[in-house]
């Protein structure tokens, strides 16, 4: 038996006997009350589902009597300040550093890094500096124009303070160049014309190269010519030692040429730095105080700390974070991967939900203070960890539920004919269950999703807010009484409306007439379906379909 089996079970239950079924989403969030940590979650998930499939398969008769036997388990959530960690040498004017490289809109797994570093400059005053990390990049990830709005507009979101004056590396060349030739003249760094499997075998045997021979003034030749020599001919290197442990940090590169075009300054320059060389001028001359960055990046840091010894500069407080994995996105997310996917027409934009930016989980409706939220959870981790889109979601769901009214809504819409039913020419049905304002709806022709009809097929439901019926072949009239049996969504005065997935696919359906009187960007939730964001009446044709996007349970 699972550790928190019988508190799972006990929300399972509670949930589908008020519901008619329940899923995993809505039992793991209520676990956290019970002590559940963070990296128990996936060893959790597989209990979670086994049980929700197993209580879904019962009746609501033997729901109710193994309830009684749990019930005492279920407890409010009792919310508790969370606070950051704090950070070593900690003190006045702090200063962070946010550094995005402009090939994408920021997504829901680097925005992560980012926004703690935000989060740390705001629980300590501090200042954060924007700076575009936007070198020529690789082949595979190259800055692209749009992205730089794209960027900060998902940081202006979410309410990120950054300092007014916005650093461009692409603007730095030749503040690069000038520490270069420092290097150079010190004897530190030279110029090497070696083909990519001599270095390899150099660094694997530890030997050094015979371009590393050379003296300054020689290699301060080579740099000149380097800088109108042709791609792929010469590199600019720092000497390490070639008996360094790990091989990868022997003799790294600091510059190399590229001929493609930068989005901003075109083909001004050929030479280009990589990332730990204009971080190690750059972090010393911005007064960066702390660097929150990941595990990924740390053969960067020793990098970086090589230079700043070779200088004699301070180093800043260096702190790397685990990889979080985030279950439940439906497939791998990346700033470049999208870029592509926009490319061919598989996205339709930058807020594509299947991109997971900023900008789609905006337009999906969620609350910026939720990712935020979300962030400050997770903190400082040391250890790579795994957590499900699920505890976003339930972040979001508690922010959005008060201000979210209610609404019907019905997929896979079929017309059932209800044989002695009450006459009732409108039911005032609340607009929120925690405000007093009524919507008033129109009874006539009455729609239910074929999928209830299958699943409560030849037995007893109700209507929500209206009356309960039998559910076949005939469906009946059986009483108004508000019993507890499943409950079931319905549409009667509707009006043509479609649901954007995460997943990029439409559900089609009716929604009550009441949504016509919705503003574009209302977040509000359609019952037993789900929490939405209106997305604007469209023209299709003659019709008119209302359009939302989906945000999540």
């Amino acid at each position: 038996m699972g550790k928190y089996d019988s508190e799972i079970l006990a929300y399972a239950l509670r949930n589908a006997i008020e519901y008619g079924s329940t899923e995993a989403a809505n039992v793991l969030p209520k676990l956290f009350q019970h002590g559940l940590k963070k990296e128990e979650i996936k060893e959790v998930m597989p209990d979670i589902e086994k049980i929700v499939t197993k209580v879904n398969s019962m009746s609501l008769d033997e729901r109710r009597k193994l309830y009684v036997d749990f019930s005492k388990l279920v407890k409010e959530r009792v919310e508790k300040e969370r606070d950051l960690a704090e950070l070593p040498d900690a003190g006045d004017k702090m200063v962070f550093r946010l550094a995005p490289f402009p090939s994408g809109a920021l997504h829901i797994g680097n925005a992560k890094t980012y926004l703690l570093n935000a989060l740390y400059a705001e629980k300590y005053k501090a200042k954060t500096i924007l700076v575009f990390d936007d070198t020529i990049g690789s082949e595979e990830k190259q800055p692209i124009k749009e992205a730089y709005n794209l960027i900060k507009e998902g940081f202006d979101w979410l309410d990120v303070k950054y300092d007014k004056k916005i650093i461009y590396k692409s603007d730095r060349l030749g503040t690069y160049y000038k520490y270069a030739e420092k290097l150079i003249d010190t004897g530190k760094a030279y110029v090497c014309h070696c083909s990519q499997e001599v270095l390899r075998k150099n660094r694997a045997n530890g030997i050094e190269c015979a371009c590393r021979q050379f003296p300054a003034d020689i290699q301060m030749a080579r740099w000149k010519d380097m800088l109108t020599a042709n791609e792929g001919e010469a590199v600019l290197r720092i000497k390490t030692s070639m008996s360094d442990p790990n091989p990868a940090f022997r003799d790294r590169v600091l510059f190399r040429i590229s001929e493609r075009e930068h989005p901003r300054v075109g083909k001004q320059y050929r030479v280009w730095p990589t990332l730990e060389m204009t971080w190690a001028i750059d972090d010393h001359l911005l007064g960066i105080t702390h660097i929150i960055r990941g595990n990924d990046l740390m053969i960067e840091t020793d990098m970086e700390k090589f230079i700043w010894d070779i200088f004699g500069w301070k180093h800043p407080v260096c702190i790397h974070t685990g990889l979080v994995r985030i279950e439940g996105l439906g497939a791998k997310i990346s700033k470049s991967k999208a870029q592509q996917e926009i490319k061919s027409g598989e996205f339709k934009g930058w807020d594509d939900p299947r991109a997971w930016t900023m900008q789609s989980l905006r337009r999906r409706g969620f609350y910026p203070d939720a990712i935020r939220e979300f962030v400050k959870e997770i903190g400082l981790n040391k250890q790579d960890i795994t957590i499900p889109i699920e505890a976003l979601y339930s972040i979001n769901r508690k922010m959005v539920d008060f201000e979210a009214n209610r609404y019907y809504f019905v997929a896979n819409p079929v017309k059932i004919k209800i044989e002695e039913k009450p006459k009732i020419e409108v039911v005032d049905i609340p607009l929120h269950p925690d405000k007093k304002e009524l919507r008033h709806v129109k009874i006539g022709e009455i729609y239910v999703s074929g999928d209830d009809l299958g699943k409560f097929g030849g037995q007893e439901a109700r209507l929500l807010h209206l009356f309960n019926v039998k559910l076949g072949e005939d469906v009946t009239f059986t009483s108004l009484d508000n019993k507890e049996v499943p409950k079931i969504q319905w549409v009667s005065d509707y009006v043509p409306a479609k649901i954007l997935a995460p997943d990029g696919s439409w559900i089609e359906g009716y929604a009550e007439n009441a949504v016509k009187r919705l503003t574009k960007g209302d977040v509000l939730q359609f019952e037993r379906f789900g929490f939405v964001r209106f997305d604007g009446m469209k023209k299709q044709g003659n019709d008119e379909i209302y359009e939302f996007w989906f945000a999540h349970k």
